[in-house]
This record gives structure tokens, sequence and C-alpha cells, in this order.
């Protein structure tokens, strides 16, 4: 059984969007997207140069276009902070009383343990606390 130049195409997409994923390197998406550019040239009956050249054309059109707006939106806001990052000096609220052994707190929407960033001080339910860093699956709070 002969399999269709368009299912190779195909194939190739997800080949290339396994180290997208795995390496997070976006070049690796734009390319699975030329190839399937080329698959569809392909079960359109275009021949092998059509499908080379379509896939050529539209990975070398993404990068040129995608790589340089994603470098101005990285460079627009470099100090952009994330993940546990963007969490230090947000405002929570206690849930269950917190002190230096530990308590709950609602931070970003969802529940964390925390503890009391001052040995001797405590914060009673409803409180507004500040988050002072994250340690591990804990945010210390004053």
């Amino acid at each position: 059984m002969e399999i269709d130049a368009w299912v190779w195409w195909l194939i190739g997409a997800v080949g290339l969007g396994i180290p997208l994923v795995v390496t997070a390197m976006p070049e690796f998406g734009m390319f699975s997207a030329g190839a399937v550019a080329a698959a569809i040239t392909a079960a359109l009956g275009g021949g092998v140069v059509a499908q080379v050249l379509v896939f050529v054309v539209v990975s070398v059109a993404l990068i040129a276009v995608v790589r340089p707006y994603a470098a101005r939106q990285r460079s627009a806001n470099p100090d952009a902070n994330t993940g546990i990052d963007a969490l230090k000096g947000r405002q929570a609220v206690v849930l269950e009383r917190v002190d230096r052994a530990g308590g709950r707190i609602k931070l970003a929407g969802e529940v964390w343990s925390a503890r009391s960033y001052d040995e001797d001080r405590s914060f009673e339910p409803g409180q507004n606390v500040d988050v002072v860093e994250i340690d591990g699956a804990t945010a210390v709070v004053m």
C-alpha cells in the first residue's frame, strides 16, 4: 500500500511539533505549519516542487513575521514577572489563621499554604496580607 504525499507531510508536521513542545522553540511550530500547508497542497494535487515551495514559503514567511513581532513584545516589557515571581508583592486573604507554623490564604484565586514572615506575628481569617516570597508551595506573608 502506497501512502499519499499529504500523509507524509502531516507526519512531518507532527514530527516538527514534538520538538516545539519539548524545547519551546516557536520556530518548530512555524515549520510544522509549513508542513501542514504543504500537505494541503499535496491533497489538492500539487506536485512535489509545489509542495516543497509551499513548505519553504510558508515557513520562511512565518519566521519573518512572527519572530520580529515576538521580539518586540518581549522587549516592550522585559521586566514582566511570570510564575511564582509574579506572586511576590501581591495581596492575599487569610482563610485559616496564619502564623509561623502555617495556615491558609487565598492568593490569585487559589488556596495556598502560608506562614508568617515574622515569628511573633499571626493573621486571622479575613485579614489581607502581603506576599513576601514563595518558598516551595508555601507563601511567606506579612
